[in-house]
């Protein structure tokens, strides 16, 4: 089975359980006055997992054994994944995992500056002023796009130093 195949079966799975979910599982939660609207909040769910298995299937479907040929560039050959920065990419998820983990517990600056900031330094960047500077300006812009325009509350600090 190629690679293609494999990851539009794992798709596949993935979206019938959304849909199955959405179809079976969401609907008989909702008040009897959103009874008769339209539009439910499983309304999109639905769409998405309709599509995502037509996608799948027609990945599964399409995609039969080719000749064996070298990559062209800019290809990924999945025969050779050693050749590629592996280390750079899963430490970015283990940084990103810890960012979810440490949202709430440390506030959303000090998780948001460390996150940018580590982020940087796992892709290569070495001027550690700018990156912080960067990374304290960038946090600091979006907790006010989200707090202050968007009205959406996000505690900034830890909580022992809010009250």
């Amino acid at each position: 089975m190629t690679l293609e195949r494999t990851i539009g079966l794992v798709f596949l799975a993935f979206c019938l359980t959304y849909g199955y979910t959405a179809f079976f599982g969401m609907d008989h939660l909702l008040p009897p006055i959103l009874s008769r609207a339209p539009v439910w909040p499983s309304t999109f769910p639905k769409i998405l997992s309709v599509i995502g298995a037509i996608a799948a299937i027609f990945v599964i479907l399409g995609s039969g054994p080719k000749s064996i040929s070298p990559p062209k560039e800019g290809d990924i050959d999945y025969r050779n994944l050693t050749d590629y920065k592996l280390g750079q990419a899963l430490l970015l998820v283990a940084l990103m995992v810890a960012y979810a983990l440490t949202l709430r517990p440390i506030g959303f600056l000090p998780a948001t500056t460390i996150f940018i900031a580590g982020g940087a330094f796992i892709l290569g960047e070495r001027k550690y002023h700018w990156m912080v500077l960067t990374a304290v300006l960038a946090s600091g812009f979006i907790w006010y796009l989200v707090q202050v325009l968007l009205g959406i509350f996000l505690s900034p600090w830890p909580r022992f130093l809010m009250g």
